[in-house]
């Protein structure tokens, strides 16, 4: 990750470790400016950059983001197609990038209606970039409920006949990655959209008007502080 812009950049500590983010808003973003749909993906993807960079330099150890849903096919081809091909120059440009060195990739999502080109580009970025100091979760082909099936018939099928909230947690495709502490969804909606919803039993909400390609550094900052600024009992008193 780059280096802290100023001394008094803002830091997380301990009680922050993972932020969630529902990219939502592109397509509105370019249709304001009498753009095509597939031009706020591509603003979006870069301003994805931005966003993951900043994670890193404020101190969060773990980065998710929702980059295409299982509903999303539902989509005009075009569009999808467009965003497709962003995924792939994506993955081909990550070597490449001096701010992306220090990623750890983890591709969450049913990848068996992915291409076997994709498939294999997302297995080699993973396989390059294990034990890296930040982790980057993109839910690719995701949904939650989805997921929990798919947890739940994994250890049906390795036997387990009771099984309990950690079987499933330790299932599901973040098993690698703590739950996550902070969830923002950009674009105005109040939902979480079919994302997370086992892990976001008690994560904090933070819902912005900010379209996606818009959200700025210091935006990322303001949710921060908001999160800092509530008090998290989890179910205590």
């Amino acid at each position: 990750m780059s280096e802290a812009k100023t001394e008094n950049q803002l830091r997380v500590d301990e009680r922050l470790q993972h932020i969630a983010f529902i990219m939502d808003g592109n397509g509105r973003w370019a249709q304001r400016r009498k753009m095509p749909r597939e031009y706020g993906h591509k603003v979006g993807a870069a301003n994805f950059k931005k966003v993951v960079r900043h994670c890193g330099d404020i101190g969060i150890k773990t980065v998710t983001v929702y980059a295409f849903s299982t509903e999303n096919w539902s989509r005009p081809p075009r569009e999808v197609k467009a965003i497709m091909r962003l995924l792939e120059e994506y993955l081909d440009g990550c070597d490449a990038d001096p701010d992306a060195q220090s990623i750890r990739y983890r591709f969450i999502g049913d990848r068996s209606v992915l291409s076997e080109d994709l498939r294999r580009r997302i297995d080699r970025i993973e396989e390059i970039s294990a034990g890296r100091e930040l982790t980057l979760n993109v839910a690719l082909n995701y949904g939650a409920r989805d997921e929990i099936v798919h947890a739940v018939n994994s250890l049906l099928a390795r036997g387990v006949e009771k099984v309990s909230a950690e079987d499933i947690s330790s299932a599901l495709y973040t098993a690698h990655s703590p739950d996550p502490d902070l969830i923002v969804r950009t674009g105005g909606e109040l939902r979480l959209s079919n994302f997370l919803l086992w892990q976001a039993a008690y994560a904090e909400l933070y819902f912005t008007d900010v379209l996606w390609p818009d959200l700025s550094e210091e935006d990322v900052d303001e949710a921060v502080r908001h999160f800092y600024a509530r008090q998290r009992r989890f179910g205590g008193v």
